[in-house]
């Protein structure tokens, strides 16, 4: 149970820094305002109301994906739109800030 509260709000211990020196994506769910206001660098902005018909936009489904957002609570959506939609490497980064202070 402990566990499974760690992965929605990304708390696990993941190595963020090593998924994205080995390439992972960064996905940023937060809306477009949010996301000009700052973001990592390189990030790709996909609002996690607009991630289901965007889907085209991250064509290797085996490609690693860490999602953020501001908190962490819309990533975590994210990360299960997009596991259910069979992508196999999904990571719940949580929160913008925190995420970059990771990586």
């Amino acid at each position: 149970m402990l566990n499974s509260i760690k992965n929605l709000f990304g708390l696990q211990n993941t190595d963020y820094a090593e998924l994205v020196k080995n390439g992972a994506i960064i996905v940023d769910v937060r809306s477009k305002g949010e996301f000009a206001s700052g973001h990592i660098k390189n990030a790709i902005n996909i609002p996690v109301d607009q991630l289901q018909n965007n889907l085209s936009r991250l064509k290797d489904k085996n490609k690693c994906i860490i999602t953020c957002c501001a908190s962490g609570m819309r990533s975590a959506s994210a990360q299960n739109i997009l596991k259910n939609a069979d992508y196999t490497e999904v990571h719940n980064g949580g929160g913008w800030i925190s995420l970059n202070n990771k990586i």
